[in-house]
């Protein structure tokens, strides 16, 4: 992960600040996936909990480098929101949320003694320097 070298501010004090953008309509052709990984993760969690329908994705304005991803498990789908399958696994997407995430792969990745979800976001052009928040 590279630091912004165009923004001297800290993760604290970024643009974040208002609601998300509109930058693109959604389209039929946009699309978010997963790998073999999460989807096993995340049905083994819904099985524990005993409850869900599925993963909500999407991202939020903060941080440095203004957006950040959002994830958490869903027990219902909302009218508006777009939804993808794949590996048994629904992948709600809020129609606000899927021009910035379009064509994001989530993935489960254990790092050592870490472990949680990584975003392969084709439309990521810059992070900040501590992970938290990304540019498109």
């Amino acid at each position: 992960m590279q630091a912004d070298t165009a923004t001297a501010a800290s993760c604290t004090s970024g643009p974040g600040n208002g609601p998300l953008a509109e930058i693109a309509p959604v389209s039929e052709t946009m699309s978010v996936g997963l790998t073999e990984a999460a989807a096993r993760h995340i049905t083994r969690y819904i099985a524990r909990r005993g409850k869900g329908v599925g993963v909500r994705l999407g991202v939020k304005t903060t941080g440095c480098s203004g957006l950040a991803y959002k994830i958490e498990f869903a027990d219902e789908v909302n009218p508006e929101d777009q939804v993808f399958e794949q590996l048994g696994v629904k992948i709600i997407v809020d129609p606000k949320s899927l021009p910035y995430i379009d064509g994001t792969q989530l993935d489960f990745v254990r790092e050592g003694l870490n472990e949680g979800f990584k975003f392969n976001n084709p439309n990521e052009r810059d992070r900040c320097g501590c992970g938290e928040s990304f540019r498109i």
